[in-house]
């Protein structure tokens, strides 16, 4: 239920203006037909040898901006002025809860608040982690189980977070690319980009997309999950609701699934063996502008290895096992990055995250740039690499299935 925004913002006001309750303040987005004068703020008090200070850390297009502002007639200034700029929205953490707040069309306000389980004490040091995309204390981390109610990352968390900070990382500077180029459409709030998380899972990928792109970013998005299991449709749903997100979830398969309208963004992050075909034929089959893929493993090609004779000289590579199981690895990526070329992307193959946090790093970006190819040096290119290893890709049947 939407309230009058001025009361809403007078209410968030109180909890920003108090030292011993703030946690934290984002102010990110904006309204309809405004710009802000900074694309995202950041709020939280510091203690300094000067004393108890607001520190505000604004952000534009190339850089961040911050100051300290002491506790009282300085800080409410300038919380005054943060406050008066047309953001779309705001989240104010408070040690007992968290305040998500959406501006909507008509210029009120949505808002969603949680209690949390526990009393958080705030960070109070003047120095702190600024490199990441989205810091360990966000909410939705905490809503995700990655990090304590502290917010503090779990130790035994860390890789899946590096692996999620790398991911939004590439989705940022893919989306970033394809805007400037003209190859993704540039969303509005009435029209945001549409995105699909296949094989989403737990949807750690969904809400964190969501919620830096959204919040951070300010690009207005709408996040679609899919998952084969009503368990994880379920579990998702609720997490949305509890964190404020607009995002849907779906139960299906990846080649079931009807989205309407079809996303302009796919996402498929280790969906195992073909379903990595799958996700990309559909990716295909919607004409989605811009495609992330980071394959799992690679069992269909390396079982037609094992039965087909392996073509001269290439017979080292096949005849012991580990060798064979890479080369599968290697035949089945290229293969695929092939055939995407051939249906008007441009492609990509890219390493997301180090080996050391996961083994299955391999990332296909793919940008739909023209019509699908007839003939000419991709496909000859193409038809020999099937041809002299025998092997029929599961992507290729389901792209001639769908033609």
């Amino acid at each position: 239920m939407s309230e009058p925004l001025l009361r809403v913002l007078a209410r968030m006001r109180s909890h920003i203006l108090d030292p011993g309750v703030l946690v934290r303040a984002v102010a990110s987005g904006r309204q309809k037909g405004t710009t802000p004068r900074w694309r995202r703020v950041e709020l939280r008090y510091v203690d300094l040898k000067a004393g108890r200070h607001l520190q505000v850390t604004a952000y534009d297009d190339a850089q961040a901006h911050t100051a300290n502002h002491a506790a009282g007639d300085a800080a409410r200034d300038a919380v005054d002025d943060l406050l008066d700029e047309p953001f779309a929205h705001w989240h104010v953490e408070t040690t007992t809860q968290q305040h998500q707040v959406r501006v909507t069309k008509r210029l009120e306000a949505v808002v969603h608040t949680a209690d949390r389980v526990a009393e958080v004490e705030p960070e109070r040091g003047h120095d702190r982690d600024k490199d990441r995309l989205l810091p360990a204390d966000d909410p939705v981390f905490v809503a995700l189980g990655l990090s304590d109610e502290s917010g503090r990352m779990k130790p035994s968390r860390q890789a899946k977070y590096r692996q999620v900070e790398e991911f939004l990382r590439l989705l940022d500077s893919s989306i970033t690319d394809a805007l400037a180029k003209g190859h993704l459409r540039r969303p509005s709030e009435e029209e945001p980009l549409r995105i699909a998380d296949l094989g989403c899972g737990n949807a750690y990928l969904t809400f964190a997309a969501q919620r830096y792109l959204n919040d951070v970013r300010g690009l207005p998005v709408r996040l679609t999950g899919v998952d084969v299991r009503q368990q994880s449709r379920d579990h998702n749903a609720a997490l949305a609701e509890r964190l404020g997100v607009d995002a849907d979830f779906v139960v299906g398969s990846i080649l079931g699934a009807e989205l309407d309208p079809a996303p302009e963004v796919v996402l498929a992050l280790h969906a195992c063996d073909t379903a990595s075909d799958e996700a990309l034929a559909r990716a295909v089959e919607w004409q989605a502008s811009l495609v992330l893929a980071a394959p799992c493993c690679h069992h269909d090609v390396a079982a037609q290895l094992r039965k087909a004779p392996t073509p001269a000289p290439y017979a080292v590579l096949t005849r012991h096992g580990i060798l064979r199981e890479r080369l599968a690895d290697t035949l089945t990526d290229g293969i695929r990055a092939s055939l995407m070329r051939l249906q008007g992307y441009r492609v990509d193959v890219v390493q997301f995250v180090e080996s050391q946090h996961t083994p299955r790093n391999t990332m296909l970006r793919a940008v739909r740039t023209g019509s699908p190819v007839k003939g000419g040096g991709v496909r000859k290119e193409y038809d020999d690499l099937v041809t002299t290893w025998g092997v029929q890709p599961r992507l290729a049947v389901l792209l001639d299935a769908r033609a």
